[in-house]
């Protein structure tokens, strides 16, 4: 069920990783009670519930959903558990985990990751134990909508030791949910079927189903215990039969005849016995599972795929090699699972290791991620295709090749062998370590199993009666001997307890069981004689007793029965032979009494309903034999687990569980069976996909050649005849279906002692062409242009057969040049009028449901050639003769170039003059020229086809005095103390004519003299020559020229300076190497110079550094000529990456051996615990609302640290920038607000340690004026000054007063009090008759406010009065508010230049003025000049950048009003300068024109 969390605490935590629009839909639902606002919808993956919230989804948004959801685990406790899932969803949903029994607050053991290249949220659990057990859900969350999906983890026991095997059979332990207290679960869990154990769990809420498996398994154990007593058994000689009548009858109760077969009675419940066949089946089914998800859980990639490049049309193989051999592992692709197709080849090797996966025809489609999944492992790898890199195929379709992971994956087969050889080892460990646990247990099984020996006398006798209460009747049986001889051979196939108590004779046995249904007693004597060799079988029995004594031993079971009242007795019952077998062939318990003469034993077990009853004095002795019975005998269905197991290995692959327990019915001892295994499978049956009216075979080998086998079809045996050929060649087992037919397909069985395999035949009717037609068709088919072209096919096949057509791998569709015919047997393709670009590949595929077949053949349409191919190259030119050669035609037409027709024009003449046909070679020589003549030709080419068109070539002069060019400079191949060998390439140009040789000339160090080193008469032919001429110590210098028909050409440059000495030996190791510093992208390596030996090693020249990253294995040279120097810079690294590095020692001997260090090298500097470098941080800072706040500091670590910033110990918000380089680290706040305030702290921390450092912000501005003054006297003489708060009171904890007093008689204003907290000031010294005025106001970090001023306080003392006249005047009130008399006018400036703007503002007061640039205050900006002069408000821009385009604004306020200017600045580059300004001081402003015109605007407005 998928159900919402009631209680509130749950509400809060799943809402913390929701956004802030999902909680509030929540919150609303809650509030409200409505719950309309989530729609359930189903996803396209199964398992998936998505919730949406909303009726109607915006254009382009989705809820989210599972593109792979994560699967169930089964882990090894003590291992790593992993669960991935990937998720779509617009926006991008937010992942989260949880478990149902518990938390995964653990962060060390639960680890949730996010992989970006496959994007897959992935649950790591480590070190899972049994408390981990649980069902797991992830959550996939956005603002529209979530998703659930539920997974499980199962953890089984982590014991491996052999010792110990039983363990690995077992799972851990957990605790039970909910729900398995109730009686009627158990009920249902018993007699239902194993695939319903789910679905009763889910329907009464339990949710551990492995833990109800092993109590189910308990309780069917208890209930065997309970009705131990429930069938007793007498043997019948022919037990089959005897199984198949007492189990057909529906009361469940058979009596045979006591004559018939010579035969005891059999009496059975077949009810218990159904219900007991039933609990095997289910232990056997849960013992197999247990082992499945042990193997599984085991299962690892010893090679995993590998990323791989495939160019288009071409094919891609993946390989992989597993740890432990799978029939099948699954491959997916962006969480689909890929079937075996067409697109797709799945397949596995003989030995179950080696998995591949091939990618028919590559396409830009199948580029992504691909997955190998093996039990709960899996691997991944990209599968990346390129385009083709030769596309120029002439229209024709590319033969595909198969790409393949670089690496070492061509060893596969190699891996896979030696794992194969590993595993088998294991196997043979784990064997011998049962086989030493075995053969301690072999006496106490010899002693449990073995028979007593002869009770002879005529005084023993049995007794066995039974009782029913239902009818009243009494059957018994007396006076039949019993003997049992010591050779009696007692087989089991599942035997599962067993009891054996030995005595000697004279032992007394009574077993009686009661049964409180009826009455009826059944009585009958005189059995007779059982036969030396009868077998004694029970098909589903449950317990066994058996008593055998010596002399005078009496034996009497007695069963009672109260629900029918039967009672039958027997006495008597006969005697056995020595030979005697008894057989069991599901036999569970079996009890056996051997006691002494004389000893009385009685056994009472009274059954009324569920109630055990053990009665007599050994029922607890009964009960331990039982335990210890049954630990024997699991061992053994063990240790046949294990062999069965390495069989498989071995290729016994379809050996199971019941051809076991029919090997285990065979007539052969315990201990036999346990040393000879009987015949085994060598290899077994296959499936087989055979095609109708084709013949088909199935083979399987024994390991013995003298044992026969019998042929099953669906359970029905199969006898040779027209149909089947049965063969036996030695051990090899052959079944041939002749000519298949649709009626045999089936499940095919071999059965051979007991042993079988299984293999299924499917019979197909795929597609196939008519042999004739399919001959024909593979032809080429040549045709002329113009020409139609026809290609038809018959074929069979089951219907509906899809046809198509393809050229060049393009399927060809009806058009007017192409017309498909098709049927239900044929096709015919007709194209019409073809072309020669119609020439390639024809391929037809025809395919049904049973599969599909190909056939290629090749359309060639011929036409006359295209022209030959110019320019033609002159290859010789004298007097004379012309030879040039030219290229054959691109295309031939499909017939090849007989011959060239040729004709010739001298320069200047009409004429065509014709030369003849020459074959089909591209080269002519002209012998008919005259000297210095110039000449032109025609070629055409010819082919059975036709003729080409012309080719013309350029103008060929004869005659032509042409020098050859320079050869390269020579090169010394060897030097010795008299011969020096020299070789050298030829010249570019030859001079229009062949070279006829070479003169090399000398030169000796120091001296100007060439000298010809060959004779003159005898130039040199070849292009290689040794000198012999030469002083043993001299150095020499070398040239050469070539000489053509023209003459010797012009000389070479100079060889290099060559000794005339025997070689020298290489250089050896240098020694010392090392590294001396790092850094990322850098590293100083020095080392010193090798040892000289004479005859050894000879001194280096210099030295060469070699660097090789340690994911790849090629060196990289780093310098490209050799270095003298003993130490080298490596530039170019990449940071952080492991590099080698080598030097190698060069001489003219040659390069000596690389000497190499013996680390890797890391490249980043050496380790240094982080430092802060700037020791002018500020720890204090206040910033006025509205500016930016920037906060730098430098610092010093190796290796790169890890940098994070707090504001308040809490990280800081995204809008917040920070910028990081290898050496320092920025806080920006573009425009700060009151909220910023605060203390920011920066943490430097790499492996080496970590510092940190804070500073207090505080962002504020010029704080408001207090409220009204009020003025009080308390005490004479004293004013007490009372205000009300600022409003900036309560958000600037650092804001305080100032009170300022005004005296009558000073006309000065005085401060009284600074840095008051509170709203009052008692001022002293306040004289009579003298007026006082108070202001106060408010301060803070940035400044001071407008005064809040008091009333007046106190008056003068009174004086006469003077009266004086004085002339009436006219009082004029200068104040008025701000206004703008010269506005700002737009700027443009050029980068890299100042830029001046100014105003001029009247008003008074005066007003204050302030300047915005995109509406942020710029005044403090150090980047600005800003001055303010009567009135002339300028600003200066000392150096303009982009950065200073926008809106500059001017505001200017006073008491009276505000008026407000801007204007905009435009920046443009140095090529666009249209005014250039003179700068004299960087930090002086200079006198601009602007700021003239503004003052002079300014005193025309005063009239000045």
């Amino acid at each position: 069920m998928w159900t919402r969390g009631k209680s509130s605490g749950q509400l809060a935590t799943r809402s913390s990783c929701f956004s802030l629009v999902h909680q509030y839909i929540l919150r609303f639902n809650e509030v409200s009670g409505s719950k309309s606002a989530a729609i359930r919808r189903i996803s396209k993956t199964p398992g998936v519930m998505i919730t949406q919230y909303t009726a109607t989804l915006p254009e382009g948004k989705s809820t989210p959903d599972f593109q792979c959801k994560p699967l169930a685990v089964t882990v090894k406790e003590g291992n790593f558990a992993i669960f991935k899932a990937v998720v779509t969803g617009d926006p991008k949903p937010d992942v989260s985990w949880r478990r149902a029994k518990g938390n995964l607050a653990d962060k060390e053991k639960f680890q949730r990751k996010y992989d970006e290249s496959t994007g897959e949220h992935i649950l790591e659990i480590h070190k899972v134990s049994a408390a981990e057990s649980d069902t797991y859900k992830c959550y996939a969350v956005n603002e529209f909508g979530k998703a659930v999906c539920t997974t499980t983890l199962n953890v089984i026991d982590g014991s491996t030791n052999p010792e110990d095997f039983r363990k690995l059979l077992k799972k851990s332990k957990a605790q039970t949910a909910g729900g398995e207290s109730d009686e009627t679960f158990w009920n249902a869990m018993l007699n239902a079927d194993k695939r319903d154990y789910e679905s009763i769990c889910s329907e009464y809420g339990v949710a551990d189903l492995n833990t109800i498996l092993k109590k189910l398994e308990e309780k069917r154990k208890q209930k065997g215990k309970n009705k131990q007593m429930d069938v007793i058994i007498s043997y019948d000689n022919d037990a089959e039969k005897q199984d198949t009548q007492s189990l057909g009858r529906k009361n469940g109760t058979r009596i045979e005849d006591p004559v018939q077969n010579e035969t005891g009675i059999y009496i059975g419940d077949v009810e218990q016995a159904n219900h007991h066949n039933r609990h095997l089946s289910l232990a056997n089914a849960e013992k197999d599972l247990l082992l499945t998800e042990f193997k599984l859980s085991n299962v690892d990639f010893v090679t995993k795929i590998q990323e791989i490049k495939a160019e288009e049309n071409d094919d891609a193989l993946f390989e992989c090699v597993l740890t432990q051999p799978l029939p099948k592992i699954t491959w997916m692709r962006k969480g689909i699972i890929l079937e075996d197709g067409e697109k797709y080849n799945i397949t596995v090797s003989d030995n179950k290791l080696i998995h591949r996966l091939l990618i028919k025809d590559c396409t830009k489609l199948d580029k992504g991620i691909y997955s190998a999944v093996a039990g709960i492992i899996s691997c991944s790898a990209w599968l990346v295709v390129e385009d083709q890199r030769n596309p120029a195929t002439g229209g024709r379709k590319s033969v595909g090749k198969t790409a393949t992971a670089a690496g070492a994956q061509a060893n596969l087969e190699k891996m896979a062998k030696e794992q194969e050889i590993k595993i088998q080892e294991e196997m043979e460990k784990i064997l011998k370590a049962i086989k030493g646990k075995y053969s301690e247990t072999e006496k106490l099984k010899g002693e449990m199993l073995t028979v007593g020996e002869d009770c002879g006398g005529s005084d023993k006798r049995s007794k066995m009666q039974t009782k029913n209460t239902k009818d009243g009747t009494v059957t018994s049986f007396e006076d039949s001997e019993t003997m049992t001889e010591s050779g009696q051979q007692l087989r089991a196939g599942d035997l599962k307890k067993k009891k054996q108590t030995m005595g000697q004779a004279g032992c007394n046995t009574m077993a009686e069981r009661k049964n409180t249904k009826d009455g009826p007693i059944t009585t009958s004597d005189d059995c007779g004689t059982i036969e030396a060799g009868e077998q004694l079988r029970a098909g589903d029995l449950k317990k066994k007793k058996q008593t055998t004594g010596e002399g005078g031993c009496n034996t009497m079971a007695e069963r009672k029965n109260t629900k029918d009242g039967h009672i039958t007795t027997s006495d008597d019952c006969g005697v056995t032979e020595a030979d005697k077998q008894l057989r069991a062939g599901d036999l569970k318990k079996k009890k056996q009494t051997t006691g002494k003469a004389g000893c009385n034993t009685m056994a009472g077990e009274a059954f009324e309903e569920d109630q055990d009853a053990g009665l007599g004095s050994n029922s607890i002795h009964i009960q331990q034999d039982q335990a210890a019975e049954y630990d024997v005998t699991e061992f053994i269905d063990q240790w046949d687990d294990v062999v069965q197991q390495l069989n498989q290995f071995r290729g016994n692959k379809n050996l199971n569980k019941s051809a076991r327990n029919q090997r285990k019915t065979k007539n052969v001892h315990w201990k036999e069976q346990a040393s000879d295994p009987g015949v085994q499978f060598v290899w077994g049956l296959s499936d087989v996909d055979a095609i109708i009216h084709e013949r088909a075979e199935l083979t399987c080998k024994l390991s013995r050649e003298d044992c026969e086998g019998v042929w099953f079809r669906d359970g029905k045996q199969i006898y040779p005849d027209d149909s089947f050929s049965i063969t036996m060649d030695g051990p090899i087992h052959k079944l041939v279906i002749m000519k298949c037919r649709e009626e045999h397909s089936g499940k095919y069985r071999f059965e051979a002692d007991g042993r079988r395999t299984e293999a299924m035949i499917s019979i197909r009717d795929p597609p196939r062409f008519d042999p004739e037609d399919l001959s024909v068709f593979t032809k080429p088919l040549t045709v002329k242009v113009g020409h139609n072209a026809i290609f038809k096919l018959q074929f069979i096949g089951h219907k509906p057969i899809k046809v198509q057509w393809y050229r060049d791998g393009d399927e060809l569709k009806d058009d007017n040049s192409i017309k498909i015919e098709k049927s239900a047997t044929h096709t015919r393709l007709l194209l019409s009028r073809c072309q020669r670009r119609d020439t390639g590949e024809i391929k037809i595929k025809i395919k049904n449901d049973h599969g599909f077949t190909e056939a290629v053949s090749q359309l060639i349409v011929l036409d006359k050639p295209s022209s030959p191919l110019g320019p033609a190259e002159v290859t010789e030119s004298s007097a004379i003769c012309i030879e040039f050669k030219w290229r054959p035609p691109k295309d031939d037409g499909g017939s090849p170039v007989t011959n060239y027709i040729l004709e010739r024009q001298q320069v200047g003449r009409n004429t065509w003059k014709k030369m003849g046909e020459i074959l089909g070679v591209p080269i002519y020589r002209d012998t008919d020229v005259d000297c210095g003549r110039k000449y032109h030709y025609r070629i055409w080419a010819v082919t059975s086809e036709g003729t080409s068109e012309v080719m013309e070539t350029d103008e060929m002069q004869a005659g032509k005095f042409a020098f050859p060019g320079p050869p390269a400079p020579p090169k010394v191949v060897s030097a010795f103390n008299d011969c020096i060998n020299l070789s050298w390439a030829s010249p570019a140009s030859t001079g229009g004519s062949r070279l006829l040789g070479y003169i090399l000339e000398k030169r000796k160090q120091g001296s100007n003299l060439w000298t010809v080193v060959n004779v003159p008469d005898e130039i040199i032919k070849e292009k290689k020559y040794a000198v012999r001429d030469v002083v043993e110590g001299m150095e020499y210098e070398f040239r050469v020229c070539a000489i053509n028909l023209s003459g010797a050409g012009e000389f070479s440059n100079a060889s290099e300076f060559v000794f005339a000495r025997d070689p020298k030996k290489p250089p050896g190791k240098v020694t010392g190497l090392k590294v001396t510093e790092t850094s990322y992208t850098n590293m100083v390596v020095t080392w010193t110079k090798p040892e000289d030996k004479p005859g050894i090693q000879d001194e280096a020249k210099g030295y060469f550094v070699e660097i090789r990253r340690a994911d790849c294995i090629e060196w990289s040279r780093c310098n490209n000529t050799p270095i003298i120097m003993t130490s080298f810079n490596v530039k170019g690294l990449k940071s952080m990456d492991m590099y080698w590095v080598r030097v190698i020692a060069i001489n003219d001997g040659g390069e000596g051996m690389p000497e190499e260090l013996p680390d890797y090298i890391f490249a980043m500097p050496l380790p240094v615990r982080p430092r802060f470098t700037n020791n002018k941080m500020k720890s204090f800072m206040v910033v006025r609302a509205g500016n930016s706040v920037r906060i730098t500091v430098n610092f010093e670590a190796s290796p790169r640290p890890e940098i994070t910033w707090l504001k308040d110990n809490v990280p800081v918000m995204k809008r917040i920038t920070i910028s990081n380089s290898d050496a320092s680290s920025q806080l920006l706040i573009p425009t700060s607000e009151r909220s910023d305030s605060g203390i920011y702290s920066v943490l430097v921390k790499n492996i080496v340690g970590q510092e940190t450092f804070s500073t207090e912000v505080r962002v504020t501005d010029d704080p408001k004026p207090p409220g009204p003054v009020e003025l009080e006297e308390s005490v004479p003489g004293t004013v007490t000054v009372i205000w009300q708060p600022s409003p900036d009171e309560k958000r600037d904890d650092r804001l305080h007063y100032t009170v300022s007093k005004l005296d009558s008689t000073k006309h000065t204003w005085t401060t009284v009090a600074d840095r008051l907290f509170n709203n009052k000031f008692t001022v002293c010294n306040i004289m009579q008759g003298r007026e006082y005025h108070f202001r106060v106001y408010a301060k803070n970090d940035m400044g001071i406010s407008a005064p809040s001023e008091s009333p007046t306080w106190g008056m003068e003392k009174k004086k006469a009065k003077i009266m004086v006249t004085e002339p009436t005047k006219k009082n004029c009130d200068l104040r008025c508010a701000p206004a703008f008399i010269v506005p700002l006018k737009p700027q443009t400036a050029t980068v890299g230049y100042e830029c001046y703007m100014s105003c001029a503002v009247k008003g008074d007061p005066t007003a204050r003025v302030t300047w915005y640039r995109n509406h942020v205050s710029i005044n403090t900006d150090t980047n600005y000049y800003i001055s303010n002069t009567c009135g002339v408000c300028s600003l200066l821009i000392l150096r303009v950048g982009p950065k200073d385009v926008g809106e500059y604004t001017v505001i200017a306020e006073n008491c009276l009003g505000r008026a407000e200017c801007s204007s905009v600045l435009s920046v443009r580059g140095k090529s666009e300068t249209w005014l250039q300004l003179h700068v004299k001081s960087r930090h002086t402003p200079v006198n601009m024109p602007g700021a003239c015109d503004v003052l002079s605007e300014l005193f025309s407005f005063f009239d000045l």
